[in-house]
């Protein structure tokens, strides 16, 4: 499993393709048709930036696709998502929740802290959910567990902060910013074995399975899943949330 965002650039390639070798299949289903098919094909070689364009598309539709599927389940792990006491929460009694599911060493989970730090200061009525979802294992999964134990938990923007800005975060990495956090990383690991902890991130694996959440970072406010570190549409999905609590009182 990748963050979502390398997964796009991945597959963008392969789409193309794809979709090149249907756009000849169809344009050449007859003899009549095989003239017309050159003509599409020279076109289409001369000018890739259509494919490109049309993978976009593509990509775009299966976002919405995904979010929709997940919209349908949003409702039904309402409370996993937003109220369980295990998870670290940014201005716990704001009016409206952001969840955020990340990886520490997720590149663009990286990308996106700063902005999610500042959105946290800049709308204190807006309850912010860390939903520890490693997904490249070994140091992630350390990080995760050491983020749920009691000392690291009471610490949490600060941790969230230095973990995110380490370029290639290590077990080392770690336990120094632990340690300048005035942690004693010994003992914060020893908590960290608590089988309680193993069982949070197993059920926020299960979760983000429910909620079709494939890669990281993934955000959802209210009745939408925002895919990746697009910190543009999280910030349009907190002024549309903030318009519809005022309207409904």
């Amino acid at each position: 499993m990748r963050d979502a965002a390398y997964v796009t650039r991945m597959k963008t390639p392969r789409l193309a393709a794809i979709l090149l070798t249907a756009a000849l299949a169809l344009t050449a289903c007859s003899r009549s048709d095989e003239a017309f098919g050159k003509r599409v094909r020279a076109y289409l070689l001369e000018h890739p930036e259509v494919l490109q364009e049309v993978a976009q598309k593509l990509q775009e539709k299966q976002h919405a696709d995904q979010a929709k599927a997940a919209g349908d389940a949003l409702d039904k792990f309402r409370s996993q998502l937003e109220a369980d006491s295990r998870d670290y929460v940014v201005n716990p009694n704001g009016r409206i929740t952001l969840v955020e599911f990340f990886d520490y060493r997720c590149g663009y989970c990286k990308l996106a802290a700063p902005q999610v730090v500042e959105l946290a200061e800049q709308h204190p009525d807006v309850r912010f959910v860390f939903k520890e979802f490693p997904i490249f294992g070994g140091v992630s999964e350390s990080a995760a567990k050491l983020a749920l134990t009691p000392q690291v938990k009471a610490k949490g923007l600060e941790i969230y902060k230095a973990w995110m800005s380490e370029k290639a975060l290590d077990e080392a990495a770690i336990d120094r910013t632990l340690a300048a956090a005035g942690i004693d990383p010994a003992e914060a690991r020893k908590a960290a074995q608590d089988p309680a902890i193993e069982r949070q991130l197993i059920e926020v694996r299960t979760l983000a399975s429910a909620l079709k959440i494939e890669g990281t970072p993934a955000f959802v406010i209210g009745d939408t899943l925002i895919p990746g570190a697009d910190m543009q549409a999280v910030r349009a999905a907190i002024t549309a949330a903030k318009i519809g609590k005022a309207k409904r009182g």
